[in-house]
């Protein structure tokens, strides 16, 4: 175990105060500036490619199939850095006559937040601190990151790509836990992104509270895919699958539970059963296999079987997974039926690799049921019939929703990506991050 690094508050307060005065410098950086910056950055994330790998497993197992995080966070500063001049330019708009009409100038500057704060998770913990950290310092911004102790090798390593390319007064990481993310949060920063669950949400919300800061929540959440009748089964069974249990099921967007017509439902538990025997085995992958990640410590194990042994103490059927090993902390990918609403299991967020199978028997019925609980994080919806589709689209609240996949839309730099409500607040990706860590401006200018 890598040893925590510590600073004391008089160490901490002088890095703040570095990238206060650096801020102010910042803020006068050309687009040329920032994206010469941003190439640099790049550089040292492909440079530690195959570390990012090692981290990843060494951490929780996670295979080299599923650990390509660093991707996004290239293909990420290839778009930001293809548009960030034109993002740059005041926006001239009009003057209203009584201000002076066409005599009078008005335009949007956008400037930077000033000095932000990370809190990042341990999920994907390399893709989730470095991706959302291109649009911060597009934005022209300094930064404290805290990266999760719970994967202490991917903390550590973020720690080294980061010093690699930045001063401290610029982006500076600061490893440790809980005592070192409250000491952060006594200080007055301008911006804090958080990326985790919602009751440390709130309490990062609480601190921001005390220093008027702004803040983007990355949050969870309970997030549904709807099977309409008209849906490709088999093709709707592939992607739910394979997105689901990615990762041991430790996504924050992925399908939490399926909502199916009664009169359906046995025929796509087959081709759900069947594809996750296909691609895991009939007995799961088993506590040997390199290829399937693991929950990422014993406590977050422990959490998930609770749920799982009482779904079944409680009526649930376990159609195939159901594998259990305290000491590896695995749990084969588990396929829950007959889940009643009213379990643990259908009120928390299940970050892990059990999937429940619910029914309605109208698709009103379905929308009736999403629309009664928290607004979620992302909303899927599988179906051949558009108006189906966008009716479920239209008669519900979510951060993001994809039609005929799971989670995709992450991927895009053209779409916003955060929550609404309960799941999040703020949007990140592309031009929406860059928004989201800039002060929008305006300045009129009378004769």
């Amino acid at each position: 175990m890598m040893e925590t690094q510590t600073l004391s508050k008089v160490d901490l307060a002088d890095v703040f105060q570095r990238q206060q005065r650096k801020a102010l410098q910042l803020k006068k950086s050309t687009a040329q500036e920032r994206i010469a910056r941003l190439l640099k950055f790049k550089e040292a994330v492909i440079a530690n490619i195959d570390n990012v790998y090692e981290a990843l497993y060494k951490d929780y197992k996670k295979p080299k199939e599923e650990a390509f995080e660093t991707d996004s966070v290239i293909v990420e500063i290839d778009f930001v850095t293809d548009h960030l001049e034109k993002w740059m330019n005041p926006q001239a708009v009009p003057t209203p006559e009584d201000l002076g009409g066409e005599a009078s100038v008005s335009k949007i500057i956008l400037e930077p937040k000033g000095v932000c704060l990370f809190l990042t998770p341990w999920n994907y913990p390399v893709l989730l601190t470095l991706r959302p950290l291109v649009s911060c310092l597009a934005a022209g911004n300094t930064v404290i990151i805290k990266p999760s102790e719970l994967t202490p090798h991917s903390s550590k390593l973020i720690k080294e790509i980061i010093e690699s390319v930045f001063p401290k007064d610029e982006v500076f990481v600061m490893e440790g836990g809980a005592d070192v993310a409250s000491e952060l949060l006594d200080l007055p920063f301008n911006h804090i992104f958080y990326t985790g669950g919602t009751r440390v949400g709130k309490i990062v919300m609480k601190a921001a509270a005390n220093h008027m800061a702004s803040v983007t929540m990355e949050l969870g959440g309970k997030c549904p895919s709807i099977i309409d009748d008209s849906a490709d089964f088999a093709d709707a069974a592939g992607k739910i699958v394979w997105t689901k249990f990615f990762n041991c099921g430790q996504t924050c967007i992925t399908t939490d539970y399926i909502l199916v017509s009664e009169n359906r439902k046995d025929e796509f538990i087959a081709h759900l059963k069947g594809t996750i025997e296909h691609m895991y085995g009939v007995d799961g992958p088993g506590i040997e296999s390199s290829k399937y990640a693991r929950l990422v410590n014993n406590n977050h194990y422990q959490r998930v079987k609770r749920l799982l042994d009482d779904a079944l103490e409680n009526g649930a059927t376990l159609v195939t997974g159901g594998k259990t090993n305290d000491e590896e902390n695995y749990i084969s990918p588990t396929l829950l039926d007959n889940v009643d609403p009213d379990l643990a299991i259908m009120k928390e967020e299940i970050f892990g690799p059990l999937l429940p199978v619910l029914t309605y028997k109208t698709l009103d019925d379905a929308i009736d049921f999403v629309n009664q609980r928290e607004r979620p994080l992302g909303l899927y919806v599988y179906s051949k019939d558009k108006v189906a589709a966008d009716k479920v689209i239209s008669s519900t609240t979510a951060g993001g929703s994809v039609i005929n996949h799971t989670f995709m839309h992450y991927m895009s730099p053209y779409l916003p990506f955060g929550g609404v409500g309960n799941s999040g607040i703020g949007r990140g990706n592309g031009y929406f991050g860059f928004m989201d860590f800039s002060n929008q401006r305006p300045v009129l200018e009378m004769p």
